[in-house]
């Protein structure tokens, strides 16, 4: 507690390897708060200086950290083949509003080995008509992998973008046996 009574955020944060590179994972006591793409040292650190600025404390690398604990056996479960969902308290303060209503259907609602267009997707939230709110959405998922923004596709049949990048978007279906393995 600080002087005011109040409980302090602590955010604390590890880096983890996977099959589609370092994954920065960052936990409040209220959950996983921040996923991050090609955790390497710069940004990493770009990552860190982003989430301090939002949360408004400095994160600190705690990879022991019983806040992290679970969502790590989690992730090297995932991506080992060994589990498809995620079982985790989210701390979602880093999204709001159309955003965080769109990231909660597509957690709940869109399972491993499956995808969904996002004009279907816009239509699940009630806004039919809004596929290019939903692609800005997935853009601001700040719980990637987790909060599967990788299955969301194009209604054409295109993979469509992904933050992390298309190469790792399509390393994540395969994963999933929504695509065949990449060839190289």
């Amino acid at each position: 507690m600080d002087s005011h009574g109040q409980y302090e955020l602590r955010v604390v944060w590890t880096v983890v390897g996977t099959g589609i590179g370092p994954l920065l994972l960052a936990a409040t006591r209220d959950g996983l708060v921040n996923v991050v793409f090609h955790a390497t040292d710069a940004v990493r650190d770009r990552a860190l200086e982003r989430l301090a600025a939002r949360l408004g404390t400095e994160p600190v690398e705690a990879p022991g950290s019983p806040l992290l604990t679970e969502a790590i056996r989690q992730v090297e479960a995932y991506f080992a083949g060994l589990r498809r969902d995620f079982e985790l308290p989210l701390d979602w303060s880093l999204i709001s509003g159309f955003n965080r209503q769109v990231l909660r259907e597509l957690a709940s609602g869109v399972p491993y080995g499956e995808v969904v267009g996002y004009g279907d997707l816009a239509g699940r939230v009630g806004r039919p008509g809004g596929a290019q709110a939903v692609g800005m959405a997935m853009g601001a998922n700040p719980l990637p992998v987790v909060v599967p923004c990788h299955r969301v596709v194009e209604s054409d049949g295109g993979i469509g973008g992904f933050g992390g990048g298309v190469d790792t978007k399509r390393r994540l279906l395969a994963l999933e046996g929504v695509l065949p393995e990449p060839l190289f």
